[in-house]
């Protein structure tokens, strides 16, 4: 892993998540404008982007950025930066303190590996900054996962205990099978909710604050940088078919590995 990388990745987090912070105390909602009929946008998602790509920019000039409200930038390199400036856009202009900041860095493969999950794209960052909670996680590859500098692990509960998350893309057909899942966990286990910030939600079952997450329609730069929190914290990522998550798959089931097969059967469920 380059330190320098990690290094800039940390700076630009933070940076965004200070500016983001004295953006939350004092937001209007009135500002907001519609994305689509299901997603708003705010200029504080604008302005954080901004500063992210700058920090991004100025050390690194070759790096690919994937980013949610720009799209890609740059030309295609060895490494792909994968950013959500403000990751919990709702609950930031409702005042509720489960927002992020997602951040994760990808290299480039000189031949596509199935094995690696990515196909072309292997995860070798994954950072997510909560700033309302002084919260961040950091994943390196093969360097497993921590939060706050304390390495974090996803739970060993398996049944009776168990607590699920999930969230949902911005197509009917994604929300229904969203709607379909909570309503079969939370009728037959203990909870199932929806957090409003895909990457808080990851960074959770990493740390064992729950067992999973499922996204129906889900964007890799929602979920790549909690996609590797879970792995380096022993978890497992995948499609809902069962089949290893990679960058451009349309679902994603996030677990600490104990549950996920009765979770798969569940989502796949007719």
């Amino acid at each position: 892993m380059n330190n320098h990388i990690k290094k800039i990745a940390i700076t630009a987090a933070k940076k965004a998540g200070k500016f983001l912070l004295k953006e939350y105390e004092r937001f209007d909602r009135s500002t907001v404008q519609l994305k689509s009929h299901h997603e708003i946008l705010t200029k504080a998602d604008l302005i954080s982007e901004e500063i992210i790509i700058k920090e991004i920019n100025s050390n690194f000039p070759t790096h690919e950025i994937l980013s949610e409200e720009r799209g890609r930038v740059g030309q295609a390199g060895e490494y792909l930066w994968i950013i959500d400036p403000l990751d919990g856009s709702t609950n930031f202009s409702m005042h509720n303190p489960l927002w992020s900041i997602s951040l994760a860095v990808a290299r480039t493969l000189p031949q596509p590996s199935p094995s690696q999950g990515e196909g072309e794209h292997e995860l070798i960052l994954g950072l997510v900054f909560a700033p309302v909670l002084d919260e961040l996680y950091l994943a390196e590859l093969d360097n497993g996962a921590k939060l706050n500098g304390r390495t974090i692990a996803a739970s060993n509960i398996r049944e009776g205990k168990v607590l699920n998350t999930f969230c949902h893309g911005r197509e009917k057909v994604h929300i229904k099978k969203a709607i379909a899942y909570y309503s079969k966990q939370k009728l037959n286990q203990l909870d199932c909710r929806q957090l409003g910030s895909a990457a808080i939600e990851l960074a959770y079952v990493a740390s064992g604050r729950v067992e999973s997450f499922a996204a129906p329609g889900i964007n890799s730069w929602d979920v790549a940088a909690g996609a590797l929190l879970v792995r380096e914290a022993g978890g497992r990522v995948t499609d809902f078919n069962g089949k290893q998550w990679y960058l451009d798959s349309i679902d994603m089931l996030a677990s600490n590995g104990k549950v996920h097969k009765e979770l798969l059967k569940v989502i796949n469920k007719r």
